[in-house]
């Protein structure tokens, strides 16, 4: 069995080596900024109940609880950071190495650590700004938050008067197929499929790490806990997300 340090060596040198990378990112590299998970044991799932969208489009009472947690932070995103994996990320991204970072996340924290929106793919969409469930169009939340704390309703769409809602996917909410589609493009072209902080339990996100190395792309995975895909991977490391792609990379 190789060390530690030898398998980061060995990723990065599968790094250096490939052409056309495919970063896949899960809640474990943002647990390290101090976003608490979402479904682990203790995690905000078992704090709070799940809002499911039919709820939020049926019942005022869902959207002011869904718009109170938002902006109480309930789910604990205020003043979060990005951290040495989304510094590494990036850094790859700039480089020229990474053509897209597929995040199951909502936090913004690539973004936030120079990843252009481009070459993003919001699989769950972002906790940063709301859209219309009507027309899709973009809406900021400054005027949203201002109304909701002052107790007045919720604006609707200023282009068609739908619904307004936090562009994050909800619990039986359909998954959009623009990030989707992009998503299994990009993973078809790679050559390498790096999988970091996600339990790889969740589908159809999940999905993509055995698409791309059924396609021939060489897979790692990097989790601190074993994962089902794990025979599947060319290297595994159950590892801290930020210090080991940092040190692969040479982050700081």
């Amino acid at each position: 069995m190789q060390s530690e340090t030898e398998n980061v060596e060995r990723l990065r040198r599968m790094i250096e080596d490939a052409t056309r990378i495919v970063v896949f990112t899960g809640a474990g590299i943002s647990t390290e900024s101090g976003i608490p998970d979402f479904r682990s044991p203790g995690g905000v799932w078992t704090k709070f109940q799940p809002i499911l969208y039919q709820d939020f489009i049926a019942s005022e009472a869902a959207r002011h609880e869904t718009w109170r947690r938002k902006f109480d932070d309930a789910y604990g995103f205020a003043g979060a950071e990005p951290n040495r994996g989304h510094r590494a990320v990036a850094r790859l991204v700039r480089e020229g190495k990474v053509s897209a970072v597929i995040t199951q996340n909502t936090d913004g924290l690539h973004q936030a650590a120079g990843v252009p929106d481009d070459r993003m793919i919001e699989l769950h969409g972002s906790n940063h700004y709301a859209r219309c469930l009507v027309c899709g169009a973009r809406h900021e939340l400054d005027p949203i938050r201002e109304a909701f704390l002052a107790g007045l309703p919720v604006p609707d769409c200023t282009f068609c008067g739908g619904l307004l809602k936090t562009a994050t996917i909800s619990f039986g909410q359909q998954m959009p197929e623009a990030p989707m589609r992009r998503a299994q493009e990009e993973t078809l072209s790679c050559d390498l499929f790096i999988a970091a902080g996600s339990s790889l339990q969740v589908y159809p996100a999940a999905g993509f790490p055995e698409t791309a190395s059924r396609a021939g792309a060489a897979l790692v995975i990097l989790n601190r806990e074993p994962t089902g895909l794990d025979p599947l991977a060319e290297l595994v490391l159950h590892a801290e997300i930020g210090p080991t792609l940092g040190e692969a990379v040479g982050t700081n």
